[in-house]
C-alpha cells in the first residue's frame, strides 16, 4: 500500500481490496476516536481503558508502520523508475489494476440498475478526476493540509490515486521532496491533515460497507476501471510502438502485474485467516 500510494495513478486502497484487508482496513479506521482521553480526565479510567481498546490497534499500528516504512525506502527507487523507465512501471501498474478490478466484481452479488448506477458514478468521478490539471503551485501550510485531508480521502478509495490527487493539485513533487529530505515541518502539517481526512471519510466508508455493501462495491469497481486511464495513457506515451523490445518489455511488465494480482487473489484467503477476516457477501 504504502509504494502504491506514492505513485501516481495507482492506489494504496487498490492494494488493500487485492489482498482481502480492505473492509477491515477501514472498520479499523472508523474506530478510532479520543473517547478514552475525554474519560481519562473525567477521572474514567475503566471507561478510558475500554474506549482504548476498542480501537483496532493490531491492524492498525502494523499497517501503518508498513505503509510509512515503503514510502520511506521506495520513494527513491519509484522517482528512478518513473524518471527513466516510466511505460513498464505504468505497464506493470496498469496490469495490476486490470485484473484487480475483476476481483472485485466478484463481490458485487447481483446486478441491477442501482448497481450499476453505482458503477458508472464511480468510473465517471475516477475519469474525471484523472483528466483534470494541476490547480495550484502554492506551498504554503494551510494548502498542505488542505492537500492532505484530501489526498487521504483518495487513498483510501480503490481507484483513486492520493498521489494523483497531490498531482491535481500541484503538490506531489513538493510532497515527495519533503519526504525525501525530511522536512519535518511540511510532513508534520500534512500528516495532521491526513488524519483530519482519515478519521471523517472513513465513518462514511464505513457506514456504506456495513449499510448498502453491493452498491459500494459495485462504486469501487467502477473506481477501479476508471483508474485504468492514467496508466495506461502513460504506458501508451511513454511506449515506441516501432521498437519491438520496448513493447515486449511494456506487455510483460502489466503481464507480470496481472499475475501478481492473480497470486494474492489465491493467497487472500490465507491472509484474511491470519488477520481473522471473515468473508460476508
Amino acid at each position: 500500500m504504502g509504494m502504491a500510494d506514492i505513485v501516481p495513478g495507482v492506489s494504496g486502497g487498490t492494494m488493500a481490496l487485492i489482498t482481502g484487508i480492505y473492509e477491515r482496513f477501514i472498520h479499523a479506521l472508523s474506530s478510532i476516536n479520543f473517547r478514552f482521553i475525554t474519560l481519562r480526565i473525567r477521572g474514567d479510567g475503566d471507561g478510558a481503558r475500554e474506549a482504548w481498546r476498542s480501537i483496532d490497534w493490531a491492524m492498525l499500528i502494523p499497517l501503518f508502520a508498513g505503509i510509512l516504512s515503503a514510502m520511506a525506502i521506495f520513494a527513491r527507487v519509484l522517482g528512478y523508475l518513473l524518471d527513466h523507465q516510466a511505460g513498464p512501471t505504468y505497464a506493470f501498474f496498469f496490469g495490476l489494476i486490470l485484473a484487480s478490478a475483476g476481483f472485485v466484481s466478484k463481490y458485487v452479488t447481483e446486478v441491477n440498475w442501482r448497481h450499476v448506477a453505482s458503477g458508472v458514478l464511480g468510473f465517471l468521478l475516477v475519469v474525471a478526476v484523472v483528466g483534470l490539471n494541476e490547480v495550484t503551485d502554492n506551498h504554503t501550510l494551510p494548502v498542505l493540509f488542505a492537500s492532505g485531508i484530501i489526498a487521504v480521502c483518495a487513498m483510501i478509495l480503490p481507484g483513486i490515486s492520493g498521489s494523483l490527487v497531490l498531482l491535481i493539485l500541484g503538490q506531489y513533487e513538493h510532497f515527495i521532496d519533503a519526504l525525501n529530505k525530511l522536512a519535518w515541518r511540511d510532513l508534520v502539517v500534512f500528516g495532521l491533515g491526513a488524519i483530519v481526512g482519515i478519521l471523517a471519510f472513513s465513518r462514511l466508508l464505513d457506514y456504506m460497507l456495513r449499510n448498502h455493501r453491493a452498491k459500494t462495491m459495485a462504486f469501487l469497481f467502477g473506481c477501479m476501471v476508471g483508474a485504468l486511464r492514467l496508466p495506461g495513457e502513460i504506458m501508451l506515451d511513454e511506449t515506441d510502438p516501432s521498437s519491438m523490445p520496448g513493447v515486449v518489455l511494456v506487455v510483460a511488465a502489466a503481464a507480470v502485474g496481472f499475475a501478481v494480482v492473480l497470486l494474492l487473489e489465491r493467497r487472500s484467503d490465507t491472509i484474511k485467516e491470519r488477520l481473522g477476516i471473515e468473508d460476508t457477501d
